[in-house]
Order: C-alpha cells, then structure tokens, then sequence
C-alpha cells in the first residue's frame, strides 16, 4: 500500500517485504507461466498443429484376421457434412512415382457414366482428365498392395470391396465438374452395389488450381441455379503423398447430397492422383 512520509510517497507492504524482492519475484513468475497464462499469436497463414506425445503401445491378442503391431496413421477431420478426412503423408514420394510411372504409358481419355437415356455427346467437357485403371495384383512391385491395405485400416472396411485404382493425370485446364461418385438409381438405373465411399491418393504437388472441392459443404450453395463448373466450396489443395477420404452414402445407404464435389482447373503444373472407389459389396479383382 501506500504510505506518506517527510512530504514524499513511497511502496511498501503491509508485510514489510522489500521493494526488490517484489520485482523480482514479479519477473520470476511471469518467466515462469508467462507462455501459457499470455494470449498465444499463430500465423493466419500457417495451420495450428498439435504437439503429440509418442507413446508406446502393447498389441492386444488378436483374432485369426487381426495383426500383432498397433498402427498409427494421422488425420484431420475437414467436414461432417459431407463427412471428409484429410491424411497427411499417407503415401512416400517413391510410391507415388512408382504409380506415375506404371500409369503414364497406358492413359486413355476419362469418361463418365451415363444417365438412363443419356448420350455420349451430352457429356463431353464435363470430365477432361486421362487415366487407366489398374489392379494392386497387377502391380508387380507391390505398391498398390501396401496402399491398398493401408486405406482397409483407416476406412475399417475389407479390400474385397475396393474397385481397381484409376489413376488419373490432369494437365493444363483439364478438370472434372462437380458430380456425385454415387449412382442414384433413379437416374441411372438399377445397380448391383453402391459406391459408398472414395479415397484420393494425391500423386503429385499442383503448382496452382487442381483443388478438390466440394461446393455443397454444409448445405452451402444448394440452390437449382447452382453452376456445376464452378470452383467453390470447401477446397483441398493436392499435396504429394497426401491422402483424401470422403463417404457419399450415409450409414442408412441414402445418398449424401453434400457429398457433390469436383477437381478444380489445373492452372499451373500438372497433377496426378490415384483414386479408390469403395462399394458396399465385394467387387472382382
């Protein structure tokens, strides 16, 4: 508090603790706690990463069809609506040059599916790429095989449902409109299963545009007069080795109409990615 004495104000305590020893153990404390207690400034321009602590894990025992080692794959939920997960780091560069290299002799023009009573000529310029599919038994250095087993883990569904990898190349301009990977019968027929689910594989870095969107992202843009070329919505940006999953059904088997999304123009560059379509019934090989 303060007291006045000889005409001048002067601080003490009612404890009688010196001056110095309150400065000091001012600073000291705010060393101390001052980076947790004080706001934190982050760069708009850099996302917040979260800081995890490594720990180890003893492996249960496991059934027949199990595995005896705890995995740990990263990801980030990006939208409940549609519901779409972003892996960081799912592939190496030399996996992802190994897919390149096995696709790139075999590209022919990708198509689309037709609508009951549609034309081939109705749907030119909605879907521009080039692309091949191709089976993981088809790949003799067993790249496809790892990452086809790696996305069984995190989408918990067996590979026996997996369509065969279409890896797909995009150069300048080329695109794909926006559009639902699953069928609805009602506009294009009968269908012996459902395409549920879809992961993306990111093959390569775009140097601008190539974005995947999704311009329904939580009942935005829902409207009749909504352009289906248009680039808008929820973007992701194509990263090398980067993964992307997003669910087209919800778990009632009815089509998810925020689910719409589309590949972006390529501006800059040229981007490949590997796309796996997950059906609700087992496919072929």
């Amino acid at each position: 508090m303060k007291s006045k004495a000889k005409g001048k104000w002067r601080f003490g305590t009612k404890l009688g603790l010196p001056v110095v020893f309150l400065f000091c153990l001012f600073f000291f404390l705010a060393g101390l706690f001052g980076s947790g207690l004080l706001p934190q400034e982050f760069s708009s321009s850099e996302p917040r990463r979260l800081i995890r602590e490594e720990t180890d894990y003893d492996p249960l025992a496991h059934g027949e069809s199990g595995e005896d080692s705890v995995t740990s794959i990263p990801f980030q939920v990006l939208s409940w609506r549609p519901r779409a997960l972003y892996f960081p780091n799912f592939a190496t560069s030399e996996q992802c040059q190994s897919i390149i290299n096995m696709a790139k002799s075999n590209l022919t023009p990708s198509t689309v599916a037709l609508r009951v009573g549609e034309i081939r000529g109705n749907t030119e310029g909605i879907r521009t790429s080039s692309g091949v599919f191709i089976s993981a038994s088809e790949d003799k250095t067993g790249t496809l095989d790892l990452i086809e087993q790696k996305i069984a883990r995190v989408i918990m569904i067996p590979r026996t449902h997996g369509e065969a990898f279409n890896v797909l190349r995009y150069e300048i301009g080329q695109r794909y409109n926006s559009h639902y990977d699953a069928f609805d019968p009602a506009e294009y027929g009968p269908q012996k299963s459902h395409r549920i689910a879809t992961f993306l594989v990111y093959l390569s870095d775009v140097e601008e545009g190539g974005e995947t969107m999704f311009p329904f992202e939580n009942g935005l843009n829902m409207d009749k007069d909504y352009d289906f070329q248009r680039c808008i919505g929820l973007k992701v940006k194509p990263h090398q080795g980067d993964g992307l999953l997003f669910y087209s059904m919800f778990p009632n088997g009815t089509i998810d109409p925020t689910s719409l999304h589309g590949s972006c123009p390529v501006i800059k560059g040229e981007k490949w990615v590997a796309t796996k379509w997950i059906r609700d019934q087992e496919q072929d090989d």
